[in-house]
């Protein structure tokens, strides 16, 4: 993975440290709604479709496609900014990696990949690459 800007690192909170851990692992987790059936991204335990505290931790496929992207060109390194939208239906604000910027579309197919951040010992943060 081809990555050349440095990531900050993560600091889990409880809520969320299932998340990270598995992210740890190489595995994508998202939450699901046990009332309503509905994912939802960024996890957590309350549905923020019908605020019920039933959900669950479920695999990700980790394919999504790209809603909509950007490009910040502020440093040396442009950072290409995109909403995914997981195949499981959530959006996603992420980061796209290894793809020319110029070569960015809506529409386009993609899949997670773990980005190291810049504490060595801290969980990976998921982005997405073109599939």
């Amino acid at each position: 993975m081809t990555n050349d800007r440095a990531i900050p690192p993560v600091r889990p909170d409880p809520e969320s440290l299932p998340f990270w851990e598995a992210a740890r692992e190489g595995r994508f987790l998202i939450r699901r709604c046990r009332a309503c059936a509905q994912a939802h991204w960024f996890p957590r335990s309350l549905c923020p479709f019908c605020w019920t505290a039933d959900t669950t931790w479920e695999q990700a496929s980790g394919h999504g496609t790209v809603y909509s992207w950007t490009v910040l060109r502020a440093g040396a390194v442009p950072n290409i900014v995109a909403f995914v939208e997981l195949d499981e239906g959530p959006r996603m604000l992420t980061d796209l990696v290894d793809v020319d910027p110029d070569a960015v579309a809506i529409g386009q197919l993609v899949e997670i990949v773990f980005c190291r951040t810049s504490d060595p010992d801290g969980p990976p943060v998921p982005m997405f690459r073109p599939r």
